[in-house]
């Protein structure tokens, strides 16, 4: 009872009547005689402290800390008013203060086993790994007999990326307790990491078999039968945790990202709407409901959300993935920012292979390419032509297919032209930067950065000596072991390039381009379009999650300023299509002239470019792949150059094939020009035949001349490696 050394009997008696009825679950009943109690004393610690133990149970955790405080107040030593003081603590967000309660409640009793346990547990929210570590491990010398250290010991070095460490911790708490469903789904989730899905499965199932109600194990086993592809038992797995926990924030989140890998949108921004609405603090959940949303272009709340995520973003707090903000804040320092927290949660530097040793020079400069794209894909259709280019005498070519194995023509013609194609999809991070320290890279060159499926935990590892991004991911990766990022003077000016965290390294041109790629020779009638006979066709081709309300209204304005003109879009949605109806409408243009294009293979997708009269540019998402495609097909294309690198694609395209005349610096300029161009038939010819003389007598279409200056651009990289080693020698 600590310091309370005058404790009155019938107070006394009435709280433990109350504490009986307290340990067999009858809280309403213990909760009047706790009262009882105090009506008898005012000043009975321990009636005060175990409300406050109601209170915490009943999740009304700034009354329980109230109550706890006034209990520690009439006795300061008691370690379990201290122990529960702290749970109160972290359940509210104050784990700094949780942290010291425990300590005092540790320093009262240093047998106190739940507040070590404890300790441990808020030192892994606040993210002090090492600090959890060792208490855990502190722990278990002195208590080598308690599953539940061994169960969180297991969840640090999972955090640490030591996953065959922590499964050994699991397997052990399991030994100590086998009916421990929470250390059965953590080592489930263990496996998974470790890509060893049916054994994960095996292990969610143990856990539920132990605990039906197990809400979270349904939750991670749906995770592993989606990376198994079967997404109809994902999905009941995902329902099921749903309807066990109804407000379970993680499970509707997780729903949601099955429901955005099967390109349903609408049912994925629900159920991150719901997430958000449930725990606001999951990070990234904010960026994926505001990137749903424009997938399905309802801009409802769209400001006060992109404000929300970017006040976020700019004190820390990881409001959105970074390929999310690419799309709706033009701000390289904001992108950046997006970028160093989710290397700092996801991707941090990770010493597991050791520092890297530099191997012997050989023959040949040994370049990697690491990507999940290497297939029918926008990346491989840029790059296809690079692969097979490359001076095999100067430059040995290592292509990771870091995805599942396709049977498509582009990967089997990536295959053909690189010296070795390795197939690292079932590979973990470690395993596979393992492998690739084998092949004694000079250069690994990550295509992907963040976006589907790539690996950017595999250059954490560092798996050459020079490690660079380009072209997948059109922003900085904000990491440390990413030397260079590939640019050029138009992409990153100068006076952007500190807002980067890579050094810049330029080309000068930026794109990689296949000059094979093939167009159609159908010849597509208007009619056939569901083009009005007459009149100027604008187009978009750019994904909708590229389409921002201020891109929009720049459209409506054109559309307005041009009769009889028409936009011609691509919205695989059919809501998509119902949105832009309605805006437009509510723009004071007819809906009507709003046309939608479908998805055709892809000569023929080029070919299409030909009926049409001339491309809108997205901003701040630039078209990239898809402009180059308009461009070689003869389509003028027409952009607004913003901040970042990202929103300056087109502009780098249009200055490769000397077309500056595209190239505007804001939205009354672009506005401008495109209506110029569709009111001036002398003005559009004019650039209509300076485009079709220049696709094949500039730079951008040069394949060959490109190769030179990429291959150019890793020789001085590894000049400038070499010398940076020398200068810390």
């Amino acid at each position: 009872m600590g310091n309370n050394n005058s404790v009155n009997p019938k107070a006394q008696a009435k709280f433990r009547q109350g504490l009986a009825l307290h340990e067999k679950g009858q809280l309403a009943q213990a909760h009047e005689l706790y009262h009882a109690a105090l009506n008898i004393d005012a000043r009975h610690a321990e009636s005060i402290h175990h409300l406050g133990i109601l209170a915490l149970q009943s999740n009304d955790t700034l009354m329980a800390i109230e109550l706890i405080e006034q209990s520690l107040a009439l006795s300061p030593d008691n370690p379990a008013a201290l122990n529960n003081l702290g749970m109160a603590l972290e359940d509210s967000d104050q784990a700094e203060h949780a942290l010291l309660a425990y300590d005092r409640a540790i320093a009262l009793d240093k047998k106190n086993f739940d507040a070590q346990i404890n300790r441990g547990n808020v030192l892994q929210t606040l993210k002090r790994w090492a600090e959890a570590l060792e208490c855990y491990e502190h722990l278990i010398a002195r208590m080598p007999q308690q599953p539940d250290a061994y169960n969180n010991k297991g969840n640090v070095l999972r955090a640490l990326n030591r996953q065959t460490e922590a499964i050994k911790c699991f397997e052990q708490a399991i030994a100590l307790k086998p009916n421990f469903a929470q250390a059965w789904n953590n080592l489930g989730i263990a496996r998974k990491d470790l890509k060893q899905l049916e054994a994960a499965l095996q292990s969610y199932d143990r856990a539920i078999s132990l605990m039906p109600n197990y809400a979270e194990a349904y939750s991670n086993r749906g995770l592993v039968l989606k990376e198994l592809k079967q997404f109809d038992l994902a999905i009941k797995n995902f329902d099921q945790a749903i309807a066990l926990k109804p407000n379970y924030a993680q499970a509707f989140g997780n729903r949601g990202g099955l429901f955005q890998a099967l390109k349903k949108y609408e049912s994925a921004f629900n159920d991150y709407s719901r997430a958000v609405a449930l725990n606001p603090h999951i990070p990234a959940l904010h960026g994926k409901r505001l990137h749903m949303q424009m997938y399905l272009c309802d801009w409802q709340a769209f400001n006060s959300r992109l404000t929300e995520v970017t006040r976020g973003l700019l004190v820390g707090q990881p409001m959105a993935d970074p390929f999310t903000v690419l799309g709706v804040i033009d701000s390289p320092e904001i992108q950046r920012q997006a970028a160093m927290i989710a290397i700092s949660q996801d991707y941090p530097a990770n010493p597991a292979l050791g520092e890297f040793q530099r191997t012997q020079k050989h023959n040949k400069i040994r370049v990697g390419y690491f990507s999940a794209d290497l297939r029918n894909h926008p990346v491989s259709y840029l790059m296809a032509e690079i692969f097979e280019k490359h001076d095999k005498t100067k430059f040995e070519i290592f292509a990771f297919n870091v995805a599942q194995p396709s049977t498509d023509a582009m990967q089997q013609r990536i295959a053909r032209a690189v010296d070795q194609f390795i197939e690292a999809g079932h590979q973990t991070d470690l395993e596979l930067a393992a492998l690739a320290r084998t092949f004694q890279l000079d250069i690994a060159v990550d295509l992907g950065g963040f976006t589907i499926d790539n690996r950017p935990g595999v250059f954490a590892l560092r798996v050459a000596p020079t490690q660079m991004s380009y072209l997948g991911y059109l922003g900085t990766m904000g990491a440390p072991y990413y030397d260079y990022i590939l640019a050029d003077s138009t992409l990153i000016p100068e006076k952007y390039s500190q807002d980067y965290a890579e050094k810049v390294i330029y080309l000068s041109s930026y794109q990689a381009n296949d000059n094979q790629r093939a167009i159609g020779d159908k010849k597509f009638t208007r009619q056939e379009l569901n083009l009005p006979e007459t009149g100027f066709v604008f187009c978009c081709f750019n994904n909708n999650y590229k389409f921002t309300p201020e891109t929009f209204n720049s459209w409506m304005r054109i559309l307005q300023a041009v009769p009889d003109s028409v936009l011609y879009l691509y919205a695989d949605q059919q809501i998509a299509q119902l949105n832009l109806r309605k805006e437009a409408t509510l723009r004071g243009v007819d809906s009507a002239r709003l046309i939608f294009g479908t998805s055709l293979p892809r000569e023929q997708y080029l070919a299409r470019y030909q009926t049409l009269d001339l491309f809108l540019d997205t901003l701040p998402y630039n078209a990239g792949t898809t402009a180059s495609d308009a461009l070689w097909a003869g389509l003028p294309v027409l952009t607004c150059a913003g901040h970042s690198l990202v929103s300056r694609m087109a502009a780098s395209l249009l200055h490769s094939i000397e077309l500056p005349e595209l190239i505007t610096e804001s939205y009354l300029e672009y506005e401008t020009v495109a209506i110029r161009l569709a009111t001036n038939p002398d003005f559009y010819q004019e650039i209509k035949q300076k485009l079709s003389k220049n696709i094949h007598t500039t730079a951008l279409f040069n394949s060959e001349k490109f190769c030179e200056n990429l291959e150019q651009a890793y020789v001085n990289a590894i000049t400038m490696s070499d010398e940076s080693s020398q200068s810390r020698l």
